[in-house]
């Protein structure tokens, strides 16, 4: 009698330890991308640009109110900026560098707890600048932090190195 219950709890353990095994068959596919917690701004006119100096480099900066932009979100998140000559089809993501006014310049997103500047500058840095119209559309997608890539199945996409419709379409929003 005793060696049955032995026996008996040797095969519950035995099948308990291989019905629990991590090897029962494959993982399932990704969920599509939402936008639970990415947070997204509507299309923004920027006021106009005023003359600034950062880091010794001269040129025009105007920002935008950014609520959400958290120490969080700064500091473990992604943040986004892109611009836009009209409509989604000719958008771009900052950093953005071209040769407006005849000039190399770059116009950059510079990021702060909830603002974001928008900085214009000339590379010949000849204290002249290019301007920063009010034209331009601004929109920004901030991307709170998550879990580190060393403890998750599949490590963090650089979203920086996505195009503008690809993030669009990776976390579901209206471009």
């Amino acid at each position: 009698m005793k060696t049955f219950k032995t026996l008996f709890a040797i095969l519950v353990i035995a099948v308990i330890t291989i019905s629990c095994s991590a090897d029962d068959g494959t993982d399932g596919a990704e969920g599509p991308a939402g936008t639970a917690n990415v947070i997204y701004s509507a299309w923004i006119s920027a006021p106009a640009g005023t003359p600034e100096t950062i880091d010794g480099t001269s040129g025009l900066s105007t920002s935008i109110a950014v609520p959400k932009l958290t120490a969080d979100i700064m500091e473990k998140g992604t943040i986004l900026v892109y611009m836009s000559f009209g409509s989604a089809t000719n958008t771009y993501t900052l950093p953005y560098t071209s040769t407006a006014g005849g000039f190399a310049n770059t116009i950059t997103a510079i990021a702060s707890l909830n603002t974001i500047k928008l900085f214009r500058f000339k590379h010949a840095n000849d204290g002249t600048t290019v301007g920063l119209p009010t034209t331009l559309k601004w929109r920004y997608v901030l991307i709170p932090g998550g879990v580190a890539a060393s403890t998750s199945k599949k490590a963090k996409p650089d979203y920086s190195t996505m195009s503008y419709e690809e993030v669009c379409s990776h976390f579901n929003i209206q471009p």
